[in-house]
């Protein structure tokens, strides 16, 4: 009698999700989700107020079908795959989602808004809810991690040009969805399968701007149900959808990838607890230059300083310091957030939230003097010591020259939010009061804040219930 044949990578991760259960999870990866919906949830509502939360509100209602799902600041439910849509583009679309290091993943994005719409179509309770985006975590770090090159130091998905975050997110949003559906290990493989021929996006955006980028997450928490819900219905996928010759690697990377990063430790070590969490509104790379600039501030006369220069890592540079000009008077606010000058100057005249918050990313601020002149003095510039960590940690060397001739410098090498510099629940939830009351006020933000934090222990539609009428007219 043969042998079974070994099972592939898309089997062993659908056998794998199938039996992950709220009891078996470590306390860890319970409460690092239950936060991540809290950190989720304070962004969806910031962003309920943007031109393009109402576009995607408007598009995702004329899709039509049963009210299945709550649509965070929209008064109207959706079916599953069109709530979860429109509250993935509301978690994307502020740039300030975590992201898993070193794949440059926002993961949150479109697995928070898939568990919560399918679980809340389903009438599932909070602990599967939590069960399925814990085993949806898992998949998606773990397929883009598998894309990414450690001697080139980059994901082998954005160097080809594309978004691992909206093709990655969708294999995890199936098998979040089918984990909910009911459809066991092999229904999950089918969705998984499935998947594969759904994820998309290109990252030109980030280059040539458009809007689309903000699209990319929630179309992934649609994709990834509608996956799930065709393997529900009889469709199916092949085995080798991630390996074959033909297959998710061959066509996103090129057939470059480490299969070890699929399964290795599956089950064992848990990916969710070291996602890094965003501090501040802006591009993850000028974060540490923001840090470094709060440390200084204290110490120094902003009338003092006659030059800055900011260390990162040379691969950055393009991002956050060029053209240098562009970066030093940005156009708008939101360019604002991806310019390490301005994001110096912002905090080293003192911002909100957790140092700097939206607030301090206005169209009005970026035409203010005070931020003009010191933005003006900084010059972006790679840096060695940076280069050596980057891109586990993007650190920066923040050195200060001022006119008595003195240097004052801070360094800072690890991120904060990240697991060795983490947030702890008290600095999120600040980070979710300063988002929410945008929208809503202080006493309902702090209730709703108490009830995703002890989510695991409440009806999940109590999570949900203050999220639907806040910024309602904005967003039609």
């Amino acid at each position: 009698m043969s042998a079974s044949p070994a099972p592939t990578p898309l089997q062993a991760l659908a056998a794998f999700s199938a039996g992950v259960t709220f009891d078996a999870l470590p306390p860890l990866v319970v409460e690092s989700f239950t936060h991540r919906v809290l950190d989720t949830l304070g962004i969806c509502i910031a962003a309920t107020a943007l031109d393009t939360s109402g576009m995607a509100t408007r598009v995702a209602a004329a899709w039509g079908g049963p009210g299945e799902a709550t649509v965070i600041g929209h008064s109207d439910r959706l079916p599953a795959g069109a709530a979860a849509f429109v509250n993935g583009v509301l978690a994307h679309s502020l740039d300030y989602d975590d992201t898993h290091l070193p794949s440059v993943l926002h993961p949150s994005a479109s697995i928070v808004p898939a568990a919560l719409a399918v679980g809340e179509a389903t009438g599932a309770s909070s602990r599967d809810v939590v069960a399925a985006a814990a085993a949806g975590y898992e998949i998606c770090i773990r397929t883009g991690m598998a894309g990414y090159d450690r001697t080139l130091g980059n994901s082998v998905f954005f160097e080809r040009g594309w978004h691992a975050t909206s093709i990655c997110g969708t294999l995890a949003c199936a098998v979040v969805a089918a984990k909910l559906y009911g459809l066991g290990a092999e229904g999950i493989g089918h969705a998984l399968g499935i998947a594969a021929s759904m994820g998309s996006g290109i990252i030109e955006g980030n280059r040539a701007g458009g809007s689309v980028k903000r699209m990319h997450c929630g179309w992934a928490a649609h994709a990834g149900i509608v996956a799930a819900q065709m393997a529900a219905a009889g469709f199916t996928g092949p085995v080798s959808a991630l390996e074959g010759r033909f297959g998710f690697y061959q066509a996103f990377c090129g057939g470059v990838f480490d299969a070890g990063e699929l399964t290795g430790g599956l089950g064992e070590e848990w990916c969710l607890p070291g996602i890094f969490y965003k501090p501040y509104p802006a591009n993850h790379f000028t974060h540490a230059g923001i840090d470094a600039a709060i440390r200084l501030r204290q110490t120094l006369s902003l009338g003092d300083i006659v030059d800055i220069e900011l260390g990162v890592p040379t691969p950055t540079v393009r991002t956050i310091g060029e053209p240098a000009a562009l970066k030093a008077r940005p156009q708008s606010g939101y360019h604002a957030q991806f310019s390490g000058p301005f994001t110096v100057a912002a905090a080293l005249i003192g911002g909100g939230g957790l140092g700097l918050a939206l607030d301090d990313f206005t169209d009005e601020h970026v035409r203010d003097a005070r931020y003009l002149d010191l933005a003006a003095k900084v010059r972006v510039v790679g840096h060695a010591d940076c280069d050596a960590i980057f891109p586990n940690q993007f650190p920066a060397v923040l050195t200060i020259r001022t006119s008595d001739g003195r240097a004052h410098e801070a360094r800072v090498m690890v991120n904060r939010g990240g697991p060795q510099n983490p947030l702890s629940v008290q600095e999120l939830t600040v980070k979710f009061m300063s988002n929410a009351t945008r929208a809503m006020d202080a006493v309902e933000a702090r209730a709703t804040a108490e009830a995703i934090v002890n989510m695991a222990e409440r009806p999940l539609k109590s999570v949900l219930l203050r999220t639907a009428e806040i910024g309602a007219q904005a967003v039609r």
